[in-house]
């Protein structure tokens, strides 16, 4: 179910019926992948990526989570819905005030993920 939904129905059931591997290239190429790095780079590419995250408002993190997570989950209507819902939240919070007013004020924010 999952293959399908991310790298298409064609393409799934010629990997799942032939039993076919891909190499890093072409699962980078058909989406089955977001990044290809060498293995020595990997601790130190996840390492920053985790780094970002951590960085961000856990506030909107969260909610971005949950709608991204909902995808499979809902409908498109409700998929929509309930991302509308999580925005709302999120412009309410307090990191909301603060990431507006630090990017006014041309400052990194400090969240305080609330």
């Amino acid at each position: 179910q999952r293959l399908a939904r991310l790298i298409g129905k064609g393409r799934a059931m010629e990997m799942i019926l032939t039993g076919a591997q891909v190499d890093a290239q072409e699962a980078l190429r058909i989406g089955l992948v977001n990044k290809v790095v060498n293995p020595s780079e990997l601790l130190s590419r996840t390492q920053y990526m985790a780094q970002v995250i951590a960085s961000m408002g856990q506030v909107a993190i969260r909610a971005a989570l949950g709608a991204v997570n909902a995808v499979d989950a809902l409908p498109l209507d409700e998929g929509l819905r309930r991302e509308a819902d999580l925005f709302a939240r999120c412009c309410a919070s307090e990191d909301f005030r603060e990431g507006t007013k630090a990017f006014l004020e041309k400052r990194k924010p400090a969240f305080k993920n609330r």
